[in-house]
């Protein structure tokens, strides 16, 4: 186990590894990085060029990376990190050496032939948070900022990054520590019948924890967007211009469009952004029924696309009369979704007929082949998709599931003490509660923490990070 002294900063170094920090491939640079005991001696071994051990923390130096055969691989600078100040808080040399598979591998062989051993995926930064150089939930934004999609995604990750989120559960674990110091000073003098709690103190600060964590949690939804993407499904009647209005957003073809019902026999997923905000643009197969085993599955699959979506937009072809059955069809469609936001568009009003259907209530007439009201579409789109939730750019937002349901388990004992302190309850049972919640809120930032833990957060980083 690595172990961080506060007093001296001294860290106790770890096995050295080693990990190519940079994409693979041909570049300009990559970037090889070593990490643990003693790996600026080691590295020193295969530099030919200044004696990187006698050098100063934060030194660039050019020299040359030998094999064992004390051949020439390449010319490289080193950058060199004493302990405690580096990423891991480890001893760490970075080597920058130029790009392209064969010579960045060979540089990171000839590394690995001193005694380092391969980095597993996230272990620069799993060895950052034992040695106490961030929190378990800054850790885990590492990831999300590498893995962000979208500017505001990029903006949440970096909140999370500077510690907000764990400013927030210091603060909700201090208020549980006050809270249950009050209740154990009272357990400690049961047999002197001496009351030390002051009960509607205790009610206030707890209903007070009960409503922050409330805030927080409301929050998630819209981190969840935010992070993962809203997930937008396009659904009508074949031919009623889906494809064609994915293709225009996307500005490419990524859709194929033909005059031929039915095209479209699957659903095909698009990552697109606006303002911000990554969406995850589903075209789905035109909605009827067919005896076609292949278009039957696609309509199928339209049919779950529509449930899981987290907004619904339904294409109309106004250059087509409506039917009683295209009606029904959007009337239950509509039903259907329930609280997931629903637009009604209709498509192709280049060509619209002229006696138009006045029941039918749009929300917005579009031609995606003539580029009409697509700027409006978008705002309309986001507008919607984040309609009643909690989002204000400069608010910090619960993006991970893992948070959400720490923070859930949390508020339930914060609960669970409140009713047991409105039924008089002794304050033992108050007690096993506030500390349920302690440990529940300390799995956030990584004050507690298993094994299980780590290995399901570090597995989702790229070796190297």
């Amino acid at each position: 186990m690595t172990s961080i002294n506060e007093d001296s900063q001294t860290i106790t170094q770890k096995e050295p590894i080693a990990a190519i920090a940079t994409p693979i491939g041909e570049g300009g640079i990559a970037v090889i990085r070593v990490s643990g005991e003693n790996a600026i001696s080691l590295v020193n071994k295969a530099f030919r060029g200044t004696d990187l051990t006698q050098q100063d923390s934060h030194t660039v130096h050019f020299g040359h990376i030998l094999d064992k055969n004390d051949q020439v691989i390449d010319e490289v600078l080193a950058t060199l990190f004493h302990s405690p100040k580096s990423y891991t808080g480890e001893e760490t040399v970075e080597i920058s050496c130029h790009g392209g598979v064969l010579v960045t591998q060979a540089v990171l062989e000839a590394i690995l032939s001193l005694g380092v051993r391969s980095a597993e995926p996230g272990e620069f930064t799993q060895r950052a948070f034992l040695n106490g150089k961030m929190e378990l939930s800054q850790a885990e934004a590492v990831a999300d900022l590498i893995h962000a999609k979208s500017k505001k995604a990029l903006d949440a990750a970096h909140q999370q990054l500077e510690g907000r989120l764990g400013e927030h559960i210091k603060q909700f674990r201090q208020q549980i520590i006050d809270a249950t110091a009050m209740v154990e000073l009272e357990l400690d003098f049961v047999e002197e019948d001496v009351e030390f709690a002051n009960k509607e103190e205790l009610e206030e600060l707890l209903h007070e924890l009960d409503e922050e964590i409330d805030d927080l949690l409301a929050t998630y939804e819209t981190g969840r967007l935010v992070k993962h993407g809203v997930r937008t499904v396009f659904i009508g009647i074949p031919n009623a211009g889906k494809s064609t209005l994915l293709n225009t957003l996307v500005g490419k073809e990524r859709a194929i469009v033909t005059d031929i019902a039915g095209t479209t026999r699957d659903t095909i997923d698009v990552d697109w952004s606006y303002d911000g905000i990554r969406f995850k643009l589903t075209d789905t197969a035109g909605l009827r029924e067919t005896e076609d085993l292949v278009e039957a599955e696609g309509v199928k699959r339209s049919q779950k696309a529509f449930e899981e979506a987290d907004l619904v937009v339904y294409l109309k072809d106004l250059s087509r009369p409506i039917n009683a059955e295209e009606r029904q069809e959007i009337g239950r469609f509509q039903k259907n979704a329930g609280d997931t936001p629903f637009i009604l568009i209709g498509t192709k009003s280049d060509i619209a007929l002229e006696v138009e259907d006045e029941r039918m209530d749009y929300d917005l007439k579009i031609s995606a082949l003539e580029g009409e009201k697509i700027n409006e579409l978008k705002k309309l789109m986001k507008q919607r998709a984040l309609e009643n939730k909690h989002y204000d750019s400069s608010s910090l937002l619960v993006t991970s599931s893992r948070h959400r349901d720490a923070l859930e388990k949390a508020q339930q004992h914060v609960q669970s003490a409140l009713q047991a302190l409105d039924r008089g309850m002794t304050g033992d049972f108050l007690s096993i509660d506030l500390r349920a919640a302690l440990k529940d809120l300390g799995t956030i930032t990584g004050e507690i923490t298993t094994e299980d833990i780590l290995d399901s957060i570090f597995s989702r980083f790229c070796i190297g990070k």
